[in-house]
This record gives C-alpha cells, structure tokens and sequence, in this order.
C-alpha cells in the first residue's frame, strides 16, 4: 500500500470543508492519486451531505440503538452499567481487492491454529521440533487437561474467530490479536448495517455492497456442520451466562438470528453423559452448544465448583462425543499475548508458507532479552498484560507519565511473564463525526470467521473508532464507538 497523502477534488464538499490533510493513513482518502471508484463515489455522495443533517441523523441512530436495548455493559461504571455503543454514520469502506487479501490471510491463520490445537493435544510435534517454547504452551493458564488425546469432529476447534487488524502509516494489515475464545461484536457488525439502511439510505442506494445478512444462517449451518457423528439433524443451542454478562444483547441477537433456543446452565441437563434441554414438553436432546461461557464456568464438576452459571456433566459428555462444543475447551491458549509472537512460526510450521498478514513486533518480557529491551525503552512501546482483554491493564508509552512508567517498570520486574511488549502502530484513521465537525480519528477491524467444513469470512468486520482525538485506544468498553464496514463487490 502506498502512503501517498492525495485527497479527491472534492474534499472540501460538505461535512469535509473542514477535514484536514491526515498525518496517518485515511481509509477513505489515502489510496494515492487514483483513489478507487467506489471510495470516490462514497466520498462524494457524503459530500453532498451538511452537517446539521448529519447530526440529526446521527441523533436518530442514538434513539433507535436506546430504544432497541443495542447495549453493552462496562462492570467498572457503577454510573453507567448499560451504555449504547456510540455509531458514527460515516462508514469505513474496503475495495473488493483489499477484502480479498484479508479474507486469504483470515482463513491462512485459522487454518494454522486449528492444526496448532490438535497438534499440541496430541503429538506436541511444534513443541518437540522446539518451534514454540514448551513452557510457554503446557504451562500456559489457557491449556486446557481435559483436551490432552480429545478428538473433535472434522478436527475443528476454533469455530468462530476474531483477528484484529490494524493498519499502519504505509496502510499495510497487521495483525493486532486473535480471538479464538469466544470473540464478540459481531452483532454490532449486522445491526450497523441495519441503522445504516435505515438512516442513510441515499448513501448505500446503488453501491456495489456486500450483505452480511446470512451471518446467522451461516454460524447455524457451522454448528450443524460439526455436530457429533450420525446426527442428522442437530438441535443446537446457544448457551449463555445470563443478563449479567457484558454480551448478553449479542447472545439474544445470535439465538435469533439462528432460530436456536437462548439457554442458561438450569436449562440444561445432563443424563447418562447425554446432553438434554429441558422443555414444557419434557428433555430435548442437545447435539451442538455455542457457549459463550469461559472455560472455567462451564462445569462444575470439571472446573471451578462454585459455578452457578455451567452445566454438571458437561464436559464428560463432549470427551465421549455426545455434544459438540463452539468453540472448543482450550482454544485460549492459541489466543495468548505471548503466542501471538509464534504465530508467523506457527503458519510456516504447519502449512509450508509465509503468513499473508503480518503481525506486529512483539517482545516476550518472560524472555530475558524481551524483559531487557522493554525496561530500555518503555516511553517508547505500548504493553500489554496476556491475561487481559478490552484494553485494560494496558500502558502506552509515549502517553504515560513518569510516574506511570515507574509504576510499569516495578510491575514488569515482579511478574515479567504476564506482560509483551510491541512498538506503537500509527494506527489509520477514518473520517468521523465529532462535536467540532467531521475529523480524523483512528481504526482498528475484526473481521469474524467461521468454520465447519470450510472457512467464510464475513464480509465486513467490526471497525472501532477511538471517539477522543489522539487516543489509539478503540475498546467500547474505554470509550470507543463503531462504525458500518462497507466491503464492495467490485
């Protein structure tokens, strides 16, 4: 990608009379002096628009996400529990050439973790060929016992996936993080789409857009697709932790947009390490869950034993193949901090090739060399615990005070194996609307993969947008909005 800073003739139309020249990447302008035909025309249909109406439109959004219950919930705000996840009308928009460079490199990493997980389950021929530091896998908190020697249908255990991306000042992809737990946001992902149609649509009316309208079809045909042998017709569920839980919209969404049954641990039972859903009619028969509970909550009598929210069995139901899991027990320890760094290793271990999406520079302060070099230059790097997740616990250097960076480097010395350290990416930006007027502010992507028999990526992804200006932190749950992800088809 070129890091060319040409603007379209008309970028002091409308709401951009006063977007300035970006000093990063600008995923709707920075494509060099021939700027795409489709980032053309969103350019100038948007435009033609002013920002009193704009605003008002945006307003409307604001009303319909309320009235919606479109929420997430931040544990730490006791002021604000439930909160809307701010939308920013002006989309995010990919070429069909650059959604297929992504779509090649999601499907190379799943590939490449599945064939990791079964391989460090089974054989450990990664760990005896020394390609991933033994200690760093069988050690690690999200190694899961219970999977040693398990097999699982099709040999699938990351059903679903979430790669973050982010794009540098060059505009190349990197790979920020993978999710292959339980990732979420992609009900955001449909329901941008949906408020998008509904309030602009003189914008998309025309445009080469790809739907991702049959995401819930698809992530149900996935389950059926790895349902236990000579099941034909699966009965799938989608298992969640209940009200409390920060994603509980999205596991409503999900259920619906499947046509599955939403359950909690009560509303199931296990008998003769048979799965059962219990029903005004009596016991169903249960084959595939989408569990959205973390590992250590699904069983007690296999886990913690003071959980309420899994189901007593459980576990010893899928280790004989009575139920099949989504995604499977133990798949956190490929989404680790510090295995992230192997994963270019990882790909060309298993698949004889050169990952297609780069990851960033990663320094492992459990290795002496890692701790060193991130102790001699911690104003410059952002780290990052491996246990946390929604951009908690983390420092970015060049914006932390002395005392904070005195703080992280006592806490780098007490527990070095908890922390990784990267450079700061110029993450892109994308025009947005702001109180002073449309500007620049920067993005990440989550593009969401399934996988049954094959792997499909969704066409579109989860754009972040950090709402402060400067802020490279894009986590909803630190103040951060979203934004419709157009993908077009030609």
């Amino acid at each position: 990608m070129r890091s060319t800073q040409s603007h379209p003739e008309t970028q002091k139309a409308g709401i951009f009379s006063a977007y300035g020249q970006p000093e990063f990447f600008c995923e709707l302008t920075n494509r060099g002096e021939n700027l795409p035909e489709p980032l053309r025309r969103v350019w100038e249909r948007l435009a033609q628009f002013d920002l009193d109406e704009i605003r008002r439109r945006t307003d409307n959004a604001e009303k319909q996400l309320y009235r919606l219950g479109i929420t997430f919930t931040v544990y730490s705000d006791r002021e604000a529990i439930d909160r809307v996840l701010p939308f920013d009308v002006i989309p995010r928009v990919l070429t069909a050439e650059e959604w297929a460079f992504i779509e090649r490199g999601v499907q190379q990493r799943v590939k490449a973790i599945n064939m990791f997980l079964r391989d460090i389950y089974h054989e450990r021929k990664i760990l005896h060929d020394g390609v991933v530091p033994e200690d760093l896998i069988l050690n690690n908190p999200g190694y899961c016992q219970k999977m040693i020697g398990l097999d699982v249908p099709g040999d699938v255990y990351v059903h679903i996936s979430g790669t973050d991306l982010v794009r540098d000042r060059s505009g190349r992809f990197l790979v920020l993080e993978d999710n292959v737990r339980t990732p979420s946001g992609v009900s955001y992902v449909i329901e941008n789409r949906h408020m998008m149609l509904r309030l602009l649509p003189d914008l998309a009316s025309g445009m080469p857009l790809r739907s991702v309208d049959d995401y819930g079809l698809r992530l149900y045909r996935t389950l059926c697709d790895v349902a236990p042998e000579g099941i034909t017709d699966p009965q799938v569920v989608l298992l969640s932790p209940g009200i409390y839980n920060s994603a509980y919209f999205e596991h409503v969404f999900l259920a619906r947009e499947m046509g599955v049954p939403l359950v909690e641990g009560r509303d199931l039972v296990v008998k003769n390490h048979l799965v059962y859903m219990r029903t005004v009619a009596g016991l169903r028969p249960v084959h595939s869950i989408y569990r959205r509970i973390d590992d250590a909550y699904l069983d007690p009598l296999a886990f913690n034993r003071e959980s309420l929210l899994g189901v007593p069995g459980l576990v010893e139901a899928y280790r004989r193949g009575n139920v099949t899991l989504a995604n499977a027990l133990g798949t956190g320890v490929a989404d680790d901090k510090a295995v992230y760094a192997y994963m270019p290793r990882i790909i060309k271990y298993y698949l004889q090739e050169e990952a297609m999406l780069d990851s960033v520079e990663t320094h492992i302060c459990a290795e002496p060399e890692g701790l060193a070099y991130t102790l001699a230059n911690l104003e410059k790097l952002v780290v990052k615990p491996v246990g946390e997740s929604g951009g908690y616990g983390l420092l970015i250097g060049p914006q932390a005070t002395a005392s904070e960076l005195e703080e992280f480097r006592a806490r780098l010395k007490e527990k070095p194996a908890n922390y990784i350290s990267q450079p700061v990416i110029d993450l892109s930006v994308s025009p947005t609307l702001c109180p002073a007027g449309v500007e620049a502010r920067h993005v990440d992507l989550r593009p969401f993969a399934l996988t049954g028999k094959s792997t499909w990526v969704l066409p579109g992804g989860l754009s972040r947008v950090a709402l402060r200006k400067g802020s490279l932190v894009v986590n909803s749950s630190q103040g951060g909005g979203s934004k419709d992800t157009w993908v077009m088809s030609a």
